[in-house]
């Protein structure tokens, strides 16, 4: 794949075409891209990208902004499965990523965290994490930030859709969890 990008800032793309290598770069890359790179690409500001993807967004394309950045969200495969898992336990950071590290290092992927507000209802929050380094980079922007986590909103508790090869990963991952007494049951 030629990778395109603006020479300098009198190569201004029209939006359409834009919008046309956004799309391109987000179809070909295997992992996310974040807003910033994309402007620098482009040789825009993020917030024209921020604009972008919701244009494309509108034109039915399957994009997600993660914590990392935006992801074209593959076809879903038949060979895996999901689970809706409920969770509890302190806002500590570290004992986040234990959490977090457990699901991943048992072969499943966190697809979201969700809690239920009082008030505002079900609030769901991607993060497409599969790896550990994609959890450290995610509790590097936690820090970085000062945001506080969802399940603070709830006093600990939250879900997380996990996604696995198989119901026996779930299993195990379930297992794991229950162990460190992170699983609500």
């Amino acid at each position: 794949m030629e990778e395109h990008t603006v020479a300098n800032k009198s190569d201004k793309l029209s939006g359409e075409k834009r919008r046309e290598l956004i799309l391109e770069w987000l179809v070909h890359s295997n992992k996310p891209i974040t807003g910033k790179d994309l402007a620098a690409k482009t040789n825009v500001s993020r917030q024209v990208i921020v604009q972008d993807i919701s244009l494309l967004k509108a034109k039915s394309h399957p994009i997600l902004a993660t914590s990392q950045g935006y992801i074209v969200i593959p076809e879903q495969k038949p060979q895996t499965v999901q689970k809706q898992i409920a969770c509890f336990h302190s806002s500590d950071l570290s004992v986040t990523e234990e959490e977090l590290n457990i699901i991943v290092d048992h072969g499943a992927q966190v697809i979201d965290v969700s809690i239920e507000h009082p008030l505002y209802g079900d609030i769901t929050a991607s993060l497409m994490l599969s790896s550990r380094s994609d959890i450290q980079n995610f509790i590097k922007k936690l820090q970085q930030t000062s945001a506080p986590l969802l399940s603070e909103l709830t006093d600990g508790t939250h879900l997380h859709t996990i996604e696995a090869s198989s119901y026996h990963v779930i299993e195990e991952v379930e297992s794991a969890l229950n162990q460190k007494e992170f699983l609500l049951t």
